[in-house]
Protein backbone atom coordinates (compact mmCIF):
# COMPACT_ATOMS: atom_id res chain seq x y z
CA UNK A 1 0.00 0.00 0.00
CA UNK A 2 1.43 3.61 -0.76
CA UNK A 3 1.00 6.34 1.76
CA UNK A 4 -0.07 8.87 -0.57
CA UNK A 5 -3.66 6.58 -1.41
CA UNK A 6 -3.92 5.33 1.77
CA UNK A 7 -6.80 7.12 4.02
CA UNK A 8 -4.84 7.49 6.67
CA UNK A 9 -5.29 11.22 8.52
CA UNK A 10 -3.10 11.38 11.37
CA UNK A 11 -2.95 14.45 13.98
CA UNK A 12 -0.86 15.61 16.32
CA UNK A 13 -2.48 16.77 19.04
CA UNK A 14 -4.20 14.51 22.10
CA UNK A 15 -7.58 15.03 22.12
CA UNK A 16 -9.22 16.05 24.51
CA UNK A 17 -12.18 13.65 25.18
CA UNK A 18 -9.58 11.08 25.12
CA UNK A 19 -9.07 9.30 28.52
CA UNK A 20 -6.62 6.56 28.21
CA UNK A 21 -3.83 6.80 25.72
CA UNK A 22 -5.80 3.55 23.77
CA UNK A 23 -8.15 5.80 23.24
CA UNK A 24 -5.02 9.19 22.47
CA UNK A 25 -3.24 6.67 19.95
CA UNK A 26 -6.22 5.56 17.94
CA UNK A 27 -7.76 8.69 17.16
CA UNK A 28 -4.17 10.30 16.37
CA UNK A 29 -2.94 7.01 14.60
CA UNK A 30 -5.80 7.65 12.23
CA UNK A 31 -7.51 4.41 13.23
CA UNK A 32 -11.06 5.54 14.61
CA UNK A 33 -13.35 8.49 14.65
CA UNK A 34 -16.32 9.27 16.75
CA UNK A 35 -19.78 9.61 15.46
CA UNK A 36 -21.39 9.76 18.62
CA UNK A 37 -21.30 8.59 22.23
CA UNK A 38 -19.92 5.28 22.45
CA UNK A 39 -19.97 4.65 18.54
CA UNK A 40 -16.82 4.76 16.35
CA UNK A 41 -16.27 4.78 12.40
CA UNK A 42 -13.07 2.08 12.42
CA UNK A 43 -11.17 3.46 9.53
CA UNK A 44 -8.56 1.87 7.02
CA UNK A 45 -5.50 1.22 9.24
CA UNK A 46 -7.62 0.26 12.50
CA UNK A 47 -9.42 -2.23 10.15
CA UNK A 48 -6.72 -4.01 9.09
CA UNK A 49 -5.82 -4.62 12.77
CA UNK A 50 -8.96 -5.34 13.98
CA UNK A 51 -9.24 -8.12 10.40
CA UNK A 52 -5.85 -9.73 11.98
CA UNK A 53 -7.19 -9.87 15.53
CA UNK A 54 -10.61 -11.50 14.09
CA UNK A 55 -8.63 -14.15 11.60
CA UNK A 56 -6.30 -15.32 14.92
CA UNK A 57 -9.63 -16.00 16.66
CA UNK A 58 -11.35 -17.42 13.95
CA UNK A 59 -7.83 -20.15 13.17
CA UNK A 60 -8.29 -21.20 16.66
CA UNK A 61 -11.73 -21.66 17.15
CA UNK A 62 -11.75 -23.57 13.90
CA UNK A 63 -9.02 -25.69 15.05
CA UNK A 64 -11.03 -26.32 18.41
CA UNK A 65 -13.74 -27.37 16.68
CA UNK A 66 -16.28 -24.77 16.71
CA UNK A 67 -17.79 -23.79 13.40
CA UNK A 68 -19.15 -20.60 12.56
CA UNK A 69 -22.68 -18.91 12.37
CA UNK A 70 -23.88 -15.30 11.43
CA UNK A 71 -27.08 -14.41 14.09
CA UNK A 72 -29.52 -11.45 13.66
CA UNK A 73 -28.89 -8.57 15.83
CA UNK A 74 -32.67 -7.58 16.02
CA UNK A 75 -34.20 -10.05 18.57
CA UNK A 76 -37.84 -10.92 19.66
CA UNK A 77 -38.56 -9.72 22.77
CA UNK A 78 -40.29 -13.29 23.37
CA UNK A 79 -37.21 -14.98 23.67
CA UNK A 80 -35.50 -12.66 26.47
CA UNK A 81 -39.33 -13.27 28.05
CA UNK A 82 -38.91 -16.75 28.15
CA UNK A 83 -35.43 -16.61 29.66
CA UNK A 84 -36.32 -14.23 32.28
CA UNK A 85 -34.04 -11.64 31.27
CA UNK A 86 -36.29 -9.07 29.50
CA UNK A 87 -36.83 -7.17 32.41
CA UNK A 88 -33.85 -8.40 34.21
CA UNK A 89 -31.55 -6.95 32.44
CA UNK A 90 -31.63 -3.54 32.90
CA UNK A 91 -31.13 -0.25 30.29
CA UNK A 92 -28.25 -1.41 28.81
CA UNK A 93 -31.01 -3.57 26.77
CA UNK A 94 -32.20 -1.13 23.49
CA UNK A 95 -35.78 -2.13 23.10
CA UNK A 96 -37.74 -1.07 20.64
CA UNK A 97 -41.11 -1.54 18.35
CA UNK A 98 -41.23 -2.06 14.88
CA UNK A 99 -43.66 -1.02 12.47
CA UNK A 100 -46.26 -3.88 13.95
CA UNK A 101 -45.56 -2.79 17.43
CA UNK A 102 -44.01 -6.00 18.25
CA UNK A 103 -41.20 -5.88 21.03
CA UNK A 104 -37.75 -6.50 20.05
CA UNK A 105 -34.38 -5.19 21.02
CA UNK A 106 -30.69 -4.89 19.73
CA UNK A 107 -28.92 -7.64 20.65
CA UNK A 108 -26.54 -7.23 23.30
CA UNK A 109 -25.28 -10.87 23.69
CA UNK A 110 -27.08 -13.96 21.77
CA UNK A 111 -27.44 -16.84 24.22
CA UNK A 112 -31.44 -16.50 23.62
CA UNK A 113 -31.41 -16.65 19.95
CA UNK A 114 -28.39 -19.17 19.93
CA UNK A 115 -30.54 -21.37 22.27
CA UNK A 116 -33.91 -21.43 19.97
CA UNK A 117 -31.58 -22.17 16.90
CA UNK A 118 -30.41 -25.25 18.79
CA UNK A 119 -33.63 -26.48 20.32
CA UNK A 120 -35.25 -26.47 16.88
CA UNK A 121 -32.87 -28.54 15.34
CA UNK A 122 -31.07 -30.63 17.75
CA UNK A 123 -33.45 -33.44 19.03
CA UNK A 124 -30.70 -35.80 19.87
CA UNK A 125 -27.39 -36.96 21.85
CA UNK A 126 -26.09 -38.39 18.22
CA UNK A 127 -26.44 -34.93 17.36
CA UNK A 128 -24.14 -33.10 20.03
CA UNK A 129 -21.49 -32.01 20.94
CA UNK A 130 -21.94 -28.62 18.92
CA UNK A 131 -19.97 -25.47 19.68
CA UNK A 132 -21.28 -22.14 17.24
CA UNK A 133 -19.27 -18.78 17.11
CA UNK A 134 -19.86 -15.35 14.53
CA UNK A 135 -17.95 -12.33 14.96
CA UNK A 136 -21.01 -9.96 15.11
CA UNK A 137 -21.67 -6.80 15.64
CA UNK A 138 -23.40 -6.03 19.63
CA UNK A 139 -24.93 -3.41 21.05
CA UNK A 140 -25.06 -1.93 24.89
CA UNK A 141 -26.63 1.10 25.85
CA UNK A 142 -24.35 1.79 28.25
CA UNK A 143 -25.06 4.57 30.76
CA UNK A 144 -21.85 6.21 30.51
CA UNK A 145 -19.37 5.12 27.67
CA UNK A 146 -15.76 6.05 27.78
CA UNK A 147 -12.05 4.87 27.14
CA UNK A 148 -13.17 4.58 23.44
CA UNK A 149 -13.89 1.17 22.18
CA UNK A 150 -12.71 -0.03 26.02
CA UNK A 151 -16.21 0.57 26.37
CA UNK A 152 -18.19 1.55 23.66
CA UNK A 153 -22.20 0.94 22.95
CA UNK A 154 -21.73 -0.62 19.81
CA UNK A 155 -18.85 -3.19 19.39
CA UNK A 156 -17.79 -6.38 17.71
CA UNK A 157 -17.59 -9.37 19.46
CA UNK A 158 -16.82 -12.89 18.97
CA UNK A 159 -19.12 -15.19 21.03
CA UNK A 160 -19.17 -19.04 20.79
CA UNK A 161 -22.13 -21.32 22.23
CA UNK A 162 -21.12 -24.90 23.59
CA UNK A 163 -24.03 -27.55 23.77
CA UNK A 164 -23.37 -30.63 25.29
CA UNK A 165 -25.83 -33.77 26.27
CA UNK A 166 -23.63 -34.41 30.13
CA UNK A 167 -21.37 -32.56 33.02
CA UNK A 168 -18.78 -34.28 31.37
CA UNK A 169 -18.53 -33.18 28.07
CA UNK A 170 -20.01 -29.93 29.00
CA UNK A 171 -16.34 -29.95 31.19
CA UNK A 172 -14.48 -30.95 27.98
CA UNK A 173 -15.58 -28.21 25.65
CA UNK A 174 -14.85 -25.51 28.18
CA UNK A 175 -11.94 -26.62 28.46
CA UNK A 176 -11.24 -26.49 24.79
CA UNK A 177 -12.52 -22.95 24.85
CA UNK A 178 -10.19 -21.87 27.87
CA UNK A 179 -7.03 -23.21 25.43
CA UNK A 180 -8.43 -22.20 22.75
CA UNK A 181 -8.32 -18.59 24.47
CA UNK A 182 -4.93 -19.10 25.95
CA UNK A 183 -3.47 -19.60 22.41
CA UNK A 184 -5.15 -16.59 20.66
CA UNK A 185 -3.99 -14.22 23.61
CA UNK A 186 -0.64 -15.83 23.10
CA UNK A 187 -0.41 -15.29 19.36
CA UNK A 188 -1.84 -11.32 19.53
CA UNK A 189 1.68 -10.98 21.65
CA UNK A 190 -0.55 -9.95 24.86
CA UNK A 191 0.80 -10.21 28.39
CA UNK A 192 -2.43 -12.03 30.55
CA UNK A 193 -3.73 -14.06 33.20
CA UNK A 194 -6.62 -16.04 33.05
CA UNK A 195 -8.90 -15.37 36.38
CA UNK A 196 -11.28 -17.03 37.89
CA UNK A 197 -14.59 -14.32 37.44
CA UNK A 198 -18.11 -13.87 39.00
CA UNK A 199 -20.59 -14.85 36.03
CA UNK A 200 -22.74 -11.45 36.27
CA UNK A 201 -25.59 -10.95 33.68
CA UNK A 202 -24.99 -14.64 31.81
CA UNK A 203 -25.08 -16.30 34.48
CA UNK A 204 -23.96 -19.64 35.01
CA UNK A 205 -22.09 -21.25 37.61
CA UNK A 206 -18.39 -20.97 36.70
CA UNK A 207 -16.13 -18.83 34.63
CA UNK A 208 -12.65 -17.26 33.26
CA UNK A 209 -11.82 -13.52 32.28
CA UNK A 210 -8.72 -12.70 30.55
CA UNK A 211 -7.27 -10.07 31.68
CA UNK A 212 -4.57 -8.54 29.67
CA UNK A 213 -1.78 -6.35 32.37
CA UNK A 214 -1.67 -2.90 32.31
CA UNK A 215 -1.02 -0.20 34.64
CA UNK A 216 -4.27 1.84 33.18
CA UNK A 217 -6.61 -0.97 33.38
CA UNK A 218 -10.12 -0.30 34.69
CA UNK A 219 -10.05 -3.96 36.43
CA UNK A 220 -8.49 -4.68 40.06
CA UNK A 221 -7.44 -8.46 39.95
CA UNK A 222 -5.64 -10.33 42.87
CA UNK A 223 -2.96 -13.08 42.32
CA UNK A 224 -0.83 -15.77 44.04
CA UNK A 225 2.86 -14.81 44.90
CA UNK A 226 3.45 -18.37 44.94
CA UNK A 227 0.90 -20.85 42.74
CA UNK A 228 -1.34 -20.26 39.61
CA UNK A 229 -4.23 -18.66 41.81
CA UNK A 230 -5.91 -15.77 40.05
CA UNK A 231 -9.43 -13.61 40.61
CA UNK A 232 -10.62 -10.70 39.65
CA UNK A 233 -11.69 -9.03 42.84
CA UNK A 234 -15.33 -9.68 42.44
CA UNK A 235 -15.17 -13.39 42.66
CA UNK A 236 -11.58 -13.57 45.13
CA UNK A 237 -11.73 -16.44 47.54
CA UNK A 238 -10.66 -15.77 51.31
CA UNK A 239 -9.22 -18.95 53.22
CA UNK A 240 -12.07 -19.98 55.76
CA UNK A 241 -9.89 -19.46 59.35
CA UNK A 242 -10.12 -22.74 61.31
CA UNK A 243 -13.03 -22.74 63.69
CA UNK A 244 -12.14 -22.12 67.48
CA UNK A 245 -14.96 -23.07 70.09
CA UNK A 246 -14.94 -19.77 72.45
CA UNK A 247 -14.87 -19.96 76.09
CA UNK A 248 -18.41 -18.32 77.53
CA UNK A 249 -16.11 -17.81 80.92
CA UNK A 250 -14.44 -15.00 78.66
CA UNK A 251 -18.04 -13.35 77.63
CA UNK A 252 -18.28 -10.07 79.29
CA UNK A 253 -21.57 -8.36 80.57
CA UNK A 254 -23.92 -6.76 77.65
CA UNK A 255 -23.82 -3.44 77.84
CA UNK A 256 -26.10 -0.46 76.36
CA UNK A 257 -24.54 2.75 75.80
CA UNK A 258 -26.10 5.70 74.47
CA UNK A 259 -24.38 7.00 70.95
CA UNK A 260 -26.39 10.23 70.03
CA UNK A 261 -25.32 10.77 66.11
CA UNK A 262 -22.75 8.52 66.11
CA UNK A 263 -23.42 5.97 62.91
CA UNK A 264 -20.31 5.18 61.24
CA UNK A 265 -17.61 2.82 62.20
CA UNK A 266 -15.08 5.99 62.25
CA UNK A 267 -17.13 7.72 64.54
CA UNK A 268 -18.53 4.24 66.85
CA UNK A 269 -14.36 3.61 67.07
CA UNK A 270 -13.46 6.87 68.01
CA UNK A 271 -16.44 7.49 70.50
CA UNK A 272 -16.17 3.75 72.24
CA UNK A 273 -12.37 4.21 72.12
CA UNK A 274 -12.04 0.73 70.18
CA UNK A 275 -10.23 -0.65 66.99
CA UNK A 276 -12.45 -1.05 63.76
CA UNK A 277 -11.43 -4.60 64.22
CA UNK A 278 -13.57 -4.87 67.42
CA UNK A 279 -17.06 -3.45 65.72
CA UNK A 280 -19.34 -5.62 63.89
CA UNK A 281 -21.23 -3.52 60.69
CA UNK A 282 -24.57 -4.83 60.33
CA UNK A 283 -26.10 -4.57 56.53
CA UNK A 284 -29.30 -5.08 55.37
CA UNK A 285 -29.81 -5.83 51.85
CA UNK A 286 -32.58 -6.73 49.45
CA UNK A 287 -32.06 -10.28 48.00
CA UNK A 288 -34.78 -10.93 45.25
CA UNK A 289 -37.34 -8.84 47.42
CA UNK A 290 -36.46 -10.77 50.95
CA UNK A 291 -34.51 -8.68 53.15
CA UNK A 292 -30.91 -10.13 54.62
CA UNK A 293 -28.41 -9.15 57.31
CA UNK A 294 -24.94 -9.30 56.65
CA UNK A 295 -22.26 -8.76 59.55
CA UNK A 296 -18.99 -8.26 58.76
CA UNK A 297 -15.66 -6.84 60.63
CA UNK A 298 -15.68 -3.09 60.80
CA UNK A 299 -12.32 -2.87 58.81
CA UNK A 300 -13.42 -4.96 56.14
CA UNK A 301 -16.43 -4.50 52.90
CA UNK A 302 -19.16 -6.42 51.81
CA UNK A 303 -18.78 -8.24 48.12
CA UNK A 304 -22.49 -7.89 46.88
CA UNK A 305 -21.29 -10.43 43.77
CA UNK A 306 -20.32 -12.99 46.70
CA UNK A 307 -23.82 -12.55 48.61
CA UNK A 308 -25.32 -12.92 45.54
CA UNK A 309 -23.98 -15.96 44.63
CA UNK A 310 -24.09 -17.59 47.72
CA UNK A 311 -27.82 -16.61 48.41
CA UNK A 312 -28.32 -17.74 44.71
CA UNK A 313 -30.13 -14.75 44.12
CA UNK A 314 -30.36 -12.99 41.21
CA UNK A 315 -30.22 -9.31 42.68
CA UNK A 316 -28.60 -7.98 45.57
CA UNK A 317 -28.37 -4.60 46.75
CA UNK A 318 -28.73 -2.37 49.81
CA UNK A 319 -31.69 -2.25 51.64
CA UNK A 320 -34.00 1.22 51.69
CA UNK A 321 -34.21 3.20 54.51
CA UNK A 322 -37.73 2.34 54.91
CA UNK A 323 -36.57 -1.46 54.88
CA UNK A 324 -33.96 -0.80 57.48
CA UNK A 325 -36.44 0.96 59.54
CA UNK A 326 -39.14 -2.30 59.54
CA UNK A 327 -36.59 -4.85 59.70
CA UNK A 328 -34.71 -3.08 62.97
CA UNK A 329 -37.02 -0.95 64.69
CA UNK A 330 -34.06 1.95 63.92
CA UNK A 331 -32.25 4.08 61.42
CA UNK A 332 -29.41 2.91 59.44
CA UNK A 333 -26.62 3.76 61.62
CA UNK A 334 -28.04 1.65 64.04
CA UNK A 335 -28.75 -1.87 63.13
CA UNK A 336 -27.10 -4.80 65.16
CA UNK A 337 -27.75 -8.96 65.16
CA UNK A 338 -29.63 -8.90 67.94
CA UNK A 339 -33.32 -9.02 67.52
CA UNK A 340 -33.07 -8.53 63.67
CA UNK A 341 -36.06 -9.34 62.20
CA UNK A 342 -34.22 -11.34 58.94
CA UNK A 343 -32.30 -14.01 58.29
CA UNK A 344 -28.74 -12.86 59.62
CA UNK A 345 -25.10 -14.39 57.50
CA UNK A 346 -21.88 -13.77 59.07
CA UNK A 347 -18.68 -13.39 57.17
CA UNK A 348 -15.44 -15.15 58.35
CA UNK A 349 -14.01 -12.22 59.71
CA UNK A 350 -16.32 -12.61 62.32
CA UNK A 351 -15.36 -16.06 63.35
CA UNK A 352 -13.70 -16.46 66.52
CA UNK A 353 -14.71 -12.86 67.97
CA UNK A 354 -15.92 -12.25 71.43
CA UNK A 355 -17.02 -9.35 73.09
CA UNK A 356 -18.09 -7.32 69.60
CA UNK A 357 -19.49 -3.71 69.31
CA UNK A 358 -22.53 -3.41 67.28
CA UNK A 359 -25.97 -1.23 67.00
CA UNK A 360 -28.51 -1.94 69.18
CA UNK A 361 -31.37 -1.78 66.81
CA UNK A 362 -32.05 1.45 68.67
CA UNK A 363 -31.74 5.09 67.32
CA UNK A 364 -28.79 6.30 69.00
CA UNK A 365 -27.59 3.03 70.73
CA UNK A 366 -24.91 0.47 70.52
CA UNK A 367 -24.55 -2.22 72.66
CA UNK A 368 -20.98 -3.42 73.94
CA UNK A 369 -19.79 -7.36 74.51
CA UNK A 370 -22.32 -8.78 72.29
CA UNK A 371 -21.56 -12.54 71.77
CA UNK A 372 -22.17 -14.94 69.09
CA UNK A 373 -24.91 -17.60 70.59
CA UNK A 374 -25.63 -15.79 73.81
CA UNK A 375 -26.75 -12.71 72.17
CA UNK A 376 -27.63 -13.62 68.71
CA UNK A 377 -27.22 -16.14 65.91
CA UNK A 378 -26.18 -16.38 62.39
CA UNK A 379 -27.80 -18.71 59.67
CA UNK A 380 -23.99 -19.59 58.22
CA UNK A 381 -20.55 -17.95 58.13
CA UNK A 382 -19.46 -17.55 54.58
CA UNK A 383 -17.13 -15.68 52.73
CA UNK A 384 -18.40 -12.41 52.04
CA UNK A 385 -16.01 -9.71 52.09
CA UNK A 386 -13.72 -8.09 49.18
CA UNK A 387 -10.17 -9.55 49.11
CA UNK A 388 -7.08 -7.28 50.44
CA UNK A 389 -3.19 -7.53 49.71
CA UNK A 390 -3.12 -8.41 53.48
CA UNK A 391 -4.84 -11.66 52.84
CA UNK A 392 -3.23 -14.94 52.37
CA UNK A 393 -4.11 -16.72 48.82
CA UNK A 394 -7.15 -19.68 49.42
CA UNK A 395 -5.20 -22.22 47.40
CA UNK A 396 -1.81 -22.31 49.36
CA UNK A 397 -1.03 -19.75 51.46
CA UNK A 398 1.27 -17.49 50.40
CA UNK A 399 0.70 -13.93 50.01
CA UNK A 400 -1.58 -12.34 47.58
CA UNK A 401 -0.60 -9.47 45.29
CA UNK A 402 -3.35 -7.30 43.39
CA UNK A 403 -2.33 -6.11 39.77
CA UNK A 404 -4.72 -3.74 37.13
CA UNK A 405 -6.01 -5.72 33.64
CA UNK A 406 -8.40 -5.13 31.12
CA UNK A 407 -10.84 -7.60 29.99
CA UNK A 408 -10.49 -9.08 26.63
CA UNK A 409 -12.34 -12.34 26.99
CA UNK A 410 -14.76 -14.55 29.47
CA UNK A 411 -15.71 -17.72 29.45
CA UNK A 412 -18.59 -19.02 31.05
CA UNK A 413 -19.77 -22.66 32.09
CA UNK A 414 -23.27 -21.43 31.95
CA UNK A 415 -25.10 -25.06 32.63
CA UNK A 416 -28.86 -25.71 32.04
CA UNK A 417 -29.59 -21.70 32.74
CA UNK A 418 -30.70 -21.49 29.27
CA UNK A 419 -31.98 -24.43 28.14
CA UNK A 420 -34.46 -25.16 30.90
CA UNK A 421 -35.83 -21.64 30.70
CA UNK A 422 -36.32 -22.48 26.95
CA UNK A 423 -37.02 -25.80 26.99
CA UNK A 424 -33.71 -27.03 24.79
CA UNK A 425 -34.50 -30.58 25.20
CA UNK A 426 -32.73 -33.75 23.49
CA UNK A 427 -33.68 -37.42 24.23
CA UNK A 428 -30.41 -39.37 25.68
CA UNK A 429 -29.42 -43.17 25.17
CA UNK A 430 -32.44 -44.41 26.58
CA UNK A 431 -34.88 -41.98 25.13
CA UNK A 432 -35.12 -40.05 28.09
CA UNK A 433 -35.92 -35.98 27.44
CA UNK A 434 -32.64 -34.04 29.40
CA UNK A 435 -31.37 -30.55 28.93
CA UNK A 436 -28.63 -29.46 27.49
CA UNK A 437 -25.60 -28.33 29.18
CA UNK A 438 -24.25 -24.71 27.87
CA UNK A 439 -21.51 -23.01 28.16
CA UNK A 440 -20.60 -19.52 26.80
CA UNK A 441 -17.31 -17.70 25.07
CA UNK A 442 -16.70 -14.33 24.25
CA UNK A 443 -14.18 -11.63 23.25
CA UNK A 444 -14.36 -8.17 22.40
CA UNK A 445 -12.46 -7.83 19.12
CA UNK A 446 -11.76 -3.98 19.73
CA UNK A 447 -11.36 -3.95 22.98
CA UNK A 448 -8.65 -6.45 22.41
CA UNK A 449 -7.01 -3.89 19.96
CA UNK A 450 -6.99 -1.32 22.26
CA UNK A 451 -5.56 -3.67 25.20
CA UNK A 452 -2.47 -4.10 23.14
CA UNK A 453 -2.48 -0.32 22.60
CA UNK A 454 -2.31 0.19 26.67
CA UNK A 455 0.10 -2.24 27.17
CA UNK A 456 2.36 -1.81 24.37
CA UNK A 457 3.12 1.86 23.66
CA UNK A 458 5.51 4.50 24.42
CA UNK A 459 6.26 8.37 23.86
CA UNK A 460 6.20 8.61 20.29
CA UNK A 461 3.23 6.44 19.86
CA UNK A 462 1.80 2.38 19.28
CA UNK A 463 4.37 -1.17 19.33
CA UNK A 464 2.25 -3.36 17.53
CA UNK A 465 3.31 -6.93 17.94
CA UNK A 466 4.30 -8.44 14.32
CA UNK A 467 0.88 -10.23 14.38
CA UNK A 468 -1.33 -7.73 14.71
CA UNK A 469 0.39 -5.11 12.81
CA UNK A 470 -1.44 -3.17 10.33
CA UNK A 471 1.95 -3.31 7.92
CA UNK A 472 4.72 -5.47 8.96
CA UNK A 473 7.47 -3.15 7.54
CA UNK A 474 7.21 0.92 6.72
CA UNK A 475 9.68 2.16 3.81
CA UNK A 476 10.78 5.58 3.75
CA UNK A 477 12.28 7.32 0.95
CA UNK A 478 13.12 10.49 2.74
CA UNK A 479 13.13 12.62 -0.42
CA UNK A 480 11.39 10.98 -3.31
CA UNK A 481 11.79 13.80 -5.41
CA UNK A 482 15.46 12.13 -5.78
CA UNK A 483 15.19 10.07 -8.95
CA UNK A 484 17.34 7.18 -7.20
CA UNK A 485 15.69 7.37 -3.37
CA UNK A 486 12.67 7.33 -5.16
CA UNK A 487 13.74 4.18 -7.35
CA UNK A 488 15.41 2.21 -4.57
CA UNK A 489 12.21 2.70 -2.44
CA UNK A 490 10.02 1.37 -5.53
CA UNK A 491 12.58 -1.78 -6.01
CA UNK A 492 12.01 -2.64 -1.73
CA UNK A 493 8.23 -2.07 -1.99
CA UNK A 494 7.85 -4.32 -4.74
CA UNK A 495 10.42 -7.11 -3.17
CA UNK A 496 9.31 -7.11 0.13
CA UNK A 497 5.72 -7.31 -1.31
CA UNK A 498 6.50 -10.35 -3.06
CA UNK A 499 8.17 -12.10 -0.48
CA UNK A 500 5.01 -11.73 1.38
CA UNK A 501 5.82 -9.09 3.77
CA UNK A 502 3.09 -6.72 4.04
CA UNK A 503 4.56 -2.98 3.44
CA UNK A 504 3.55 0.67 2.94
CA UNK A 505 5.43 2.88 1.18
CA UNK A 506 5.46 6.12 2.73
CA UNK A 507 5.37 8.27 -1.10
CA UNK A 508 4.30 11.43 0.27
CA UNK A 509 6.21 14.73 -0.52
CA UNK A 510 7.06 15.38 3.05
CA UNK A 511 10.39 15.86 5.18
CA UNK A 512 11.90 12.91 6.62
CA UNK A 513 10.89 14.03 10.32
CA UNK A 514 7.05 13.76 9.47
CA UNK A 515 8.10 10.52 8.25
CA UNK A 516 9.62 8.99 10.85
CA UNK A 517 7.00 10.79 13.20
CA UNK A 518 4.26 9.04 11.51
CA UNK A 519 5.69 5.61 11.60
CA UNK A 520 6.45 5.80 15.16
CA UNK A 521 2.77 6.74 15.99
CA UNK A 522 0.61 4.03 13.82
CA UNK A 523 3.17 1.67 15.12
CA UNK A 524 4.76 -0.44 12.44
CA UNK A 525 7.00 -2.96 14.19
CA UNK A 526 10.03 -2.52 11.03
CA UNK A 527 11.14 0.97 9.87
CA UNK A 528 13.67 1.31 6.45
CA UNK A 529 15.06 4.22 5.94
CA UNK A 530 16.30 5.12 2.54
CA UNK A 531 18.24 7.99 2.48
CA UNK A 532 21.01 9.54 0.18
CA UNK A 533 24.31 9.20 2.25
CA UNK A 534 23.24 5.46 2.96
CA UNK A 535 22.18 4.56 -0.60
CA UNK A 536 25.43 6.61 -1.78
CA UNK A 537 27.05 3.90 0.27
CA UNK A 538 24.83 1.26 -1.03
CA UNK A 539 22.91 0.64 2.07
CA UNK A 540 19.77 0.94 3.77
CA UNK A 541 19.19 1.35 7.33
CA UNK A 542 16.43 -0.82 9.20
CA UNK A 543 15.07 0.23 12.45
CA UNK A 544 13.52 -2.42 14.93
CA UNK A 545 10.14 -0.10 16.28
CA UNK A 546 9.92 -1.64 19.86
CA UNK A 547 13.58 -1.87 20.74
CA UNK A 548 15.32 1.61 18.42
CA UNK A 549 17.66 -1.05 17.15
CA UNK A 550 18.93 0.14 14.16
CA UNK A 551 20.81 -1.91 11.63
CA UNK A 552 22.76 -0.82 8.62
CA UNK A 553 21.96 -3.48 5.45
CA UNK A 554 23.08 -3.75 1.77
CA UNK A 555 20.76 -2.95 -0.41
CA UNK A 556 21.12 -6.33 -2.13
CA UNK A 557 20.47 -7.82 0.97
CA UNK A 558 17.34 -6.11 2.28
CA UNK A 559 14.71 -7.77 1.08
CA UNK A 560 15.63 -11.21 2.36
CA UNK A 561 16.97 -9.79 5.89
CA UNK A 562 13.65 -7.69 6.18
CA UNK A 563 11.79 -10.99 5.55
CA UNK A 564 13.34 -13.16 7.96
CA UNK A 565 13.46 -11.03 10.62
CA UNK A 566 9.28 -10.30 9.99
CA UNK A 567 8.37 -14.07 9.67
CA UNK A 568 10.96 -15.20 12.36
CA UNK A 569 8.64 -12.88 14.65
CA UNK A 570 5.56 -14.03 13.10
CA UNK A 571 6.83 -17.87 13.37
CA UNK A 572 7.46 -17.29 17.05
CA UNK A 573 4.36 -15.63 18.29
CA UNK A 574 1.85 -18.24 16.40
CA UNK A 575 4.31 -21.39 17.44
CA UNK A 576 2.13 -23.76 18.97
CA UNK A 577 3.83 -24.18 22.28
CA UNK A 578 3.40 -20.41 22.62
CA UNK A 579 -0.12 -21.19 24.24
CA UNK A 580 0.39 -20.04 27.50
CA UNK A 581 0.01 -16.96 29.85
CA UNK A 582 2.79 -14.74 29.69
Amino acid sequence: MRYSQMFLPTVREVPSDAEVISHQLMIRAGMIRKLTSGIYSVLPLGYRTVKKVEEIIRQEMDAAGAQEVYLPAVQPAELWQESGRWSFYGKELLRFKDRHMRECCLGPTHEEVITDLVRNEVKTYRQLPRNLYQIQTKFRDEVRPRFGVMRCREFDMKDAYSFDADEKGADLSYEKMFKAYTRIFSRIGLTFRPVEADSGNIGGAYSHEFMVLADTGEDALAFCSGCHYAANLEKAEIAKPGKVDPDPAQFKPLESIHTPDVRTIEEVSAFLGVTPQDIVKTLVFAADGKPVAVLIRGDEEVNEAKLRNYLGADSVELATDDIVLEVTNSPKGFAGAIGIKADVYADYSLMNRINVVMGANREDYHVKNANLGRDFTVKAFADLRIIKESDSCPRCGKPVRFARGIEVGHVFKLGTKYSKAMKATFLDRDGKEKFMIMGCYGIGVGRTVAAAIEQQHDDQGILWPMTIAPFHVMVVPVNVNDAKIAAAGETLYRELEEAGVEVLLDDRDERAGVKFNDADLIGIPVRVTIGPKSLAAGNVEMRIRRTGETRTIPVGEAATVIRDIVMGELKALNDPNNGHPR
